[in-house]
């Protein structure tokens, strides 16, 4: 039996938590990109006080999931002002951040709500395309939701 997920916006008191499940993705994605031999904890502090920021903010939606004992899961959503053209009549994108499930809440569909709650938020914000780097296992959760490959390049710089 399927029950419903209670999806919420996230709040000052879930920061740790947030902090916590964001650390735990970057584990898991692994490799010297995510978690580079050299870094130390300054990011987390860093990342606490953008959290903060942007829970003020309405260019930011922070879903969180409850699990028992702190988050069971999270995703965040923001939309960028770009310029628009013919592709982008508005020039607004959206991106979908830092999905990710404590692995004892894993498999409940708590990933799948966020996804809608988010996509239903960029609907309201009218944005023109919704991008997203998504990991190996989920992707199939993205495409089901109509995530296609993306047109563009995906390239980066580091100054």
């Amino acid at each position: 039996m399927r029950h419903h997920t209670a999806v919420r916006q996230a709040a000052h008191d879930d920061i740790a938590e947030l902090v916590r499940l964001r650390a735990l993705l970057f584990e898991t994605l692994g490799g010297d990109f995510f978690n580079p031999p050299a870094a130390d904890g300054g990011w987390r502090a860093a990342l606490a006080a953008v959290l903060k920021e942007k829970l003020a903010s309405d260019d930011a939606r922070i879903l969180v999931v409850d699990g028992d004992d702190g988050l069971a899961a999270s995703g965040m959503g923001t939309v960028d002002q770009w310029f628009p053209g013919p592709h982008s009549y508005n020039g607004r994108v959206g991106h979908v951040i830092g999905m990710v499930t404590d692995p004892a809440y894993r498999r409940r569909g708590h990933g799948r709500a966020i996804v809608a709650g988010l996509l239903d938020w960029f609907h309201e914000r009218e944005v023109a395309r919704v991008d997203l780097h998504a990991s190996h296992d989920g992707e199939p959760l993205y495409r089901a939701f109509g995530f296609v490959d993306h047109p563009d390049p995906a390239l980066y710089w580091r100054p």
